[in-house]
């Protein structure tokens, strides 16, 4: 039932909230109250308490979710038209992304774009990355991010949660080996 939750939940914030009559801040955030209110007009969910959003978010391996105050947010992912605002951190100084050896052709020539996310999602371990790019394809490869090079460039690295780091864009300049 958590599972299913965390992922009405992440569609909800994360990619329709509109659908859900909700209305995102400038952080992602909502209130719960609302939150709460929309899942509960929906009957499997209509007995949904403050509580479960707790336990769902404490019991999950992926830290998607942050509770503040009165209020709930997705960490990273959002595919809705608003730019949800990150902070801004100085990370590992090399990260890895996980993709296909398909995708990587297009990769070493045009760098890492968001595609229909809104940042590029980098892991902070290659074990998150190879799991990452395996749920794409059996043809994997990982590439390492120099991000000391990227920072003296003036790119800008978002602390998604303890194994995700968010950017913007990356050029091939920046990766270490393939």
């Amino acid at each position: 039932m958590l599972n299913k939750l965390s992922k009405e939940v992440s569609y909800a914030l994360r990619h329709s909230p509109e659908k859900y009559n909700l209305k995102l801040d400038e952080y992602g955030f909502v209130y719960i109250e609302d939150l709460l209110k929309a899942l509960n007009n929906i009957d499997k969910w209509k007995n949904i308490k403050k509580e479960d959003l707790v336990i769902m978010i404490d019991k999950s391996d992926k830290k998607r979710f942050e509770i503040v105050d009165n209020k709930i947010r997705a960490f990273y992912g959002h595919s809705v038209p608003i730019k949800i605002l990150k902070e801004e951190k100085i990370p590992p100084k090399i990260l890895y992304h996980g993709t296909s050896k398909e995708a990587f052709n297009i990769i070493e020539k045009e760098g890492l774009l968001p595609k229909s996310r809104q940042y590029v999602h980098l892991s902070q371990d290659i074990e998150t990355a190879k799991l990452v790019a395996k749920r794409h394809s059996k043809n994997i490869i990982v590439i390492l991010i120099d991000t000391e090079k990227a920072i003296k460039d003036g790119i800008k690295f978002y602390y998604g949660n303890d194994k995700v780091w968010l950017v913007d864009s990356l050029l091939p300049k920046y990766f270490l080996e393939i």
